[in-house]
């Protein structure tokens, strides 16, 4: 069996930060076999400057919204954007498919090798049986209007049964808490039961304001929307507090975004999870300063020990599909974050919540979770001008 013996100033392993005395051992193949001290490595050793990491894991993407990069004007706001996202995603197909296959190997070049996608339909199928990265394919659902229930149902599982046809992950999910009516989430909770589920969470200041009193911008958006709210009460709770429980068949579930979630929200949700339920918070940065030019409360995140995750959002909320990008952004605003935390992030935790972890997020023995050089660093911290590599 033929090896590959990979150093650097840094080596990362998923959990730890080790130093420039480690090196990594793997098969031509990218499976991992070992890491040894350089002593004890022989010949032959790859030297690298940067910081040596398992592929990055993206836990939220819209692939097939990548032909609208450059489309929705920036920081309008969730309902402005939502509405333009709806009102101008369709393009000719080739220019669609186009986009997507730009759009994924994007992610293949910034060292992404898994990633939890949103799908709509089954657009992105064609791309994702070529299998250049691992998908867990969320297939969305929404319908806010109780009438239409059982159509939407009827059309995402026609969507999901496209995506398990041809061998590929995938589990029929929430929009968000605002676009899902009572008749619609009975229809898919069931079909919860040991998979991942995720949802935007908290994007906006208006989905509490929204379940609390019945008011704010979601209002206008039903309202240029055509769609008639009249049906709903309030139900005089934040948002979480009213949809949180319905997650509870689900072994793993990804709040997105969580750019306004307060401290008796987690509460909320430490008491009513499930034991063996694995909770995860992923950050969009990029995509948040893009649409409200907020941030989430990350200092609360980390007081609360919460199993935290990124993702690139899609182009049309972003101008880049990287995880990278996405440290930089954490880096500027939270200095204080040690790069050790951030690459766990973005590596194990978003493998462990996209049930991936048995091939991908750490330099286990017997992977194969890809090998990225993050380069350009200052030490072992990363920089505006670092860069990453993709080694396998």
């Amino acid at each position: 069996m033929r090896y590959r013996k990979l150093k650097a100033d840094y080596l990362f392993t998923g959990e730890k930060l080790l130093n420039n005395q480690n090196v990594l051992v793997t098969g031509v193949d990218g499976q991992i076999i070992n890491i040894v001290q350089e002593q004890d490595a022989g010949e032959e050793i790859e030297r690298y400057r940067g910081i040596l990491s398992p592929g990055l894991i993206n836990t939220h993407c819209h692939l097939e919204l990548s032909h609208l990069k450059n489309i929705i004007p920036e920081k309008t706001g969730l309902v402005d954007f939502v509405f333009k996202v709806v009102s101008e995603r369709y393009f000719a197909e080739e220019e669609i498919l186009n986009a997507i296959e730009k759009g994924e190997e994007e992610m293949l070049k910034n060292g992404i090798v898994a990633v939890g996608d949103i799908c709509n339909y089954s657009t992105t199928v064609s791309q994702k049986i070529k299998r250049n990265i691992s998908y867990y394919n969320f297939i969305e659902i929404s319908g806010w209007l109780p009438e239409i229930a059982e159509a939407r149902f009827e059309k995402r599982k026609i969507a999901f049964e496209e995506f398990h046809k041809n061998n590929l992950i995938a589990a029929l999910v929430p929009h968000a808490p605002y676009s899902v009516s009572e008749i619609l989430w009975k229809k898919i909770t069931p079909l919860f039961t040991g998979k991942t589920v995720t949802i935007h969470n908290q994007e906006t200041a208006d989905e509490d304001l929204f379940f609390n009193e019945g008011k704010g911008d979601f209002v206008r958006m039903f309202e240029k929307m055509n769609i008639d709210n009249s049906f709903f009460k309030p139900t005089k709770k934040g948002s979480v507090e009213s949809y949180f429980k319905i997650l509870s068949p689900a072994k793993s579930v990804i709040l997105v975004h969580n750019t306004f979630t307060k401290q008796a929200d987690l509460d909320f949700i430490n008491q009513c999870k499930n034991k063996d339920q694995l909770i995860s918070f992923c950050l969009c940065p990029n995509a948040n300063l893009y649409i409200e030019n907020a941030l989430p409360p990350l200092d609360l995140f980390l007081k609360n020990d919460c199993n935290i995750v990124l993702g690139t959002d899609s182009l049309a909320s972003n101008h880049q599909l990287s995880i990278l990008e996405e440290i930089k952004t954490v880096v500027k605003h939270f200095p204080k974050v040690e790069t050790e935390t951030l690459l766990k992030w973005a590596t194990l935790n978003g493998a462990k919540a996209l049930q991936m972890e048995n091939e991908f997020g750490s330099f286990e023995k017997g992977k194969k979770p890809g090998v990225v050089l993050i380069e350009n660093t200052e030490r072992e911290r990363i920089i505006p001008e670092s860069r990453v590599n993709r080694l396998m």
